[in-house]
């Protein structure tokens, strides 16, 4: 008889919750709380490490059927990393350095359960979107900043919500840049679920 899979989205991003719910499969969120510390340095490295480090944590608190998929996204200019602004003039900055130019947006998801051999396996993945802004205006960055956006968000910015008032165009995925590749997940989730040895079931079965 099949032991059903429990899937656990180890993040509490509601946009990466409802990307997910594109897929309708059920399946529960449970954060992360563990350090965000790397020793890498290059953005793909670091991407990688940082969903990696929050999915085995999860994994190591949820029960043994559990399949944990993690996810960290990066803003890249000029070699630098671009997390989450500490204020409203740290916010300012980002933005201003991002004005005018392409930066890059890089996310990585994670991947990690036992087959049913009881063999664990992982999965890791990123995909790079670039993304140029327009000339931001004063007036445009004083409405922005006003906003609650900027605040919970790598580089300061939301292209799903006001941060489109200076997105002038972007290369790549757009679900990407919201925080969650659902395109590529869908194709990297399906050849993970071979690997563990349930290619043969239908994903709607396979999760409780």
């Amino acid at each position: 008889m099949l032991k059903r899979k429990k899937l656990v989205l180890a993040s509490g991003s509601p946009r990466r919750k409802e990307l997910l719910g594109h897929l309708n499969i059920n399946f529960n969120v449970h954060p992360s709380d563990v350090v965000e510390e790397t020793d890498f340095t290059a953005p793909t490295d670091v991407v990688i490490d940082l969903a990696k480090l929050k999915g085995d944590d999860i994994f190591s608190k949820e029960d043994s059927h559990s399949l944990i998929i993690s996810s960290d996204t990066i803003v890249v200019i000029d070699d630098k990393i671009l997390g989450k602004p500490n204020d409203r003039e740290h916010a300012k900055e980002m933005l201003e350095s991002l004005s005018g130019r392409t930066h890059e947006v890089y996310t990585a998801v994670y991947m990690k359960a036992s087959g049913p051999d009881g063999e664990v396996k992982s999965k890791a993945f990123y995909v790079k979107t670039e993304v140029e802004f327009e000339m931001i205006s004063d007036d445009i960055m004083k409405l922005y900043l006003d906003s609650n956006d900027p605040y919970d968000k790598a580089g300061a910015y939301g292209i799903q919500n006001q941060g489109l008032l200076f997105v002038k165009q972007i290369k790549g995925s757009y679900s990407n840049v919201v925080g969650f590749p659902l395109s590529d997940f869908i194709r990297e989730f399906k050849g993970f679920i071979d690997d563990l040895g349930y290619g043969d079931i239908k994903l709607a079965e396979l999760f409780e």
